[in-house]
C-alpha cells in the first residue's frame, strides 16, 4: 500500500476524524476551565468613596479585590472631612475588572496658606475689598484717634498681624483704622481754615497800630 493509498484509507480518515474531535473537546474544556479561574467577562461596579476615610477606602477594597492609589490633594473643600476621598476614577458606577487600580484625590487637612498684602496706610474702602479678594474676612473694626481713615493696624485672634505673615484662606482679620478725628481738632483749632478771610494776630496787631 502506497502512502497516498494509506493517507485516503478508511482507518486513517477515521483516526483523524477522532483527533480533531478530542481536541476539538480539550479545547472546549481549556477555554470552560479559564472562564471560571479569571472570572471571564465579570465586572466590578466601583463604589462611591466620597467622604471615607483612607482606613475605609482600604477594606472597602479589599473585600471588593480592588486596589487604589493617591494622586494628590485637591483645594480644600469645608463639605468634606481632612483626608477624605474628594474625587476619584473611575466614576462610581462604573464597571472594572477585578485587581483594577482606582486612583483617589484627598481633602486636605485646611485651607492653603497666603500671605497677608500690605493694606496698611490704605483707607477701609481700598482695604477691605483686597482682603476679601485674596480669600480672606474682614472681622471687627475698630478706630482709633488719627488724623486719616486709613488702615493703622491689622488684628488676627487679638495679636498683632505683620504684613506678610502667611494666613490660612478665609481667616478672620481685624482692622484698627483711623476715625479722622484728630482733623477734625485741627480744623477746629485753627480758625483760618473755617474763615479764610479772617485775620491773623500779626494782622490784629498790625492793624493796632496805626
Amino acid at each position: 500500500m502506497t502512502f497516498f493509498q494509506f493517507v485516503f484509507s478508511k482507518v486513517f480518515l477515521k483516526q483523524l476524524l477522532l483527533a480533531i474531535v478530542a481536541l476539538l473537546v480539550m479545547a472546549f474544556l481549556i477555554l470552560w476551565w479559564l472562564r471560571f479561574s479569571t472570572n471571564h467577562n465579570e465586572t466590578i461596579e466601583v463604589p462611591n468613596l466620597a467622604k471615607l476615610s483612607l482606613d475605609k477606602v482600604e477594606e472597602t477594597l479589599d473585600e471588593m479585590d480592588l486596589r487604589y492609589e493617591i494622586l494628590d490633594s485637591a483645594n480644600y473643600n469645608p463639605d468634606y472631612p481632612k483626608y477624605s476621598v474628594i474625587e476619584q476614577i473611575p466614576k462610581p458606577g462604573k464597571f472594572v475588572k477585578e485587581d483594577r487600580k482606582l486612583y483617589l484625590t484627598l481633602n486636605p487637612s485646611g485651607y492653603r496658606k497666603i500671605e497677608v498684602p500690605d493694606v496698611l496706610g490704605r483707607t477701609r474702602r481700598q482695604a477691605e475689598p483686597t482682603l476679601l479678594a485674596m480669600g480672606f474676612k474682614i472681622g471687627k473694626i475698630s478706630y482709633r484717634p488719627h488724623i486719616s481713615d486709613n488702615v493703622l493696624e491689622m488684628r488676627y485672634k487679638g495679636e498683632k498681624l505683620e504684613v506678610g505673615t502667611p494666613l490660612q484662606k478665609t481667616s478672620v482679620i481685624d482692622l484698627i483704622v483711623g476715625d479722622e478725628s484728630l482733623n477734625r481738632i485741627q480744623t477746629e483749632d485753627d480758625p483760618s481754615e473755617e474763615n479764610p478771610e479772617a485775620p491773623t494776630e500779626n494782622e490784629e496787631a498790625n492793624n493796632g497800630e496805626f
